[in-house]
């Protein structure tokens, strides 16, 4: 989930994706759906993630450098690298799942869905848009694709 430039342009939950399983499969899934989302530059995109398995696997660092996507890691321990993906986490926890029951995987993708298209990315973008260098200076944030129900 955190993909994004050096300057984390749009604020935006650029994709995401669930799964029973936190593995290589699962972030390469979500790496997908986000170059889809834009047009990526070689080199102008930053993946900041912390040192799990899932992404320091040969696979997704493979198709980092063939996308021309940085890696970015910060050391093991702390959270600066990866501070935006970790508030972001916080937030998700306490305003979306916290104190809730899912029956299904469905039921969880729905409720991640509202959240995050239809409450924190239109906030981010708001913020970003308040906050950030004129328009002609960004991209057009393109929304995150609709989740089937499953």
């Amino acid at each position: 989930m955190a993909v994004g430039d050096p300057r984390a342009f749009s604020r935006r939950v650029v994709a995401w994706e669930t799964s029973a399983r936190a593995d290589a499969d699962l972030v390469l899934t979500s790496l997908e759906y986000a170059l889809a989302s834009r047009e990526v530059t070689p080199g102008e995109l930053v993946h900041h993630a912390d040192h799990g398995t899932q992404y320091t696997s040969i696979k997704l660092t493979t198709r980092l450098v063939r996308a021309g996507v940085r890696a970015s890691m910060g050391s093991v321990g702390d959270s600066f690298d990866n501070a935006l993906a970790e508030n972001l986490w916080m937030l998700i926890k306490t305003e979306c799942i916290r104190g809730r029951t899912f029956d299904t995987r469905a039921e969880a993708n729905l409720a991640l869905f509202e959240y995050i298209d239809g409450f924190y990315n239109p906030a981010a973008s708001r913020s970003a848009s308040a906050t950030s260098a004129p328009s002609s200076s960004k991209r057009s944030a393109t929304p995150t694709r609709q989740r089937p129900n499953q």
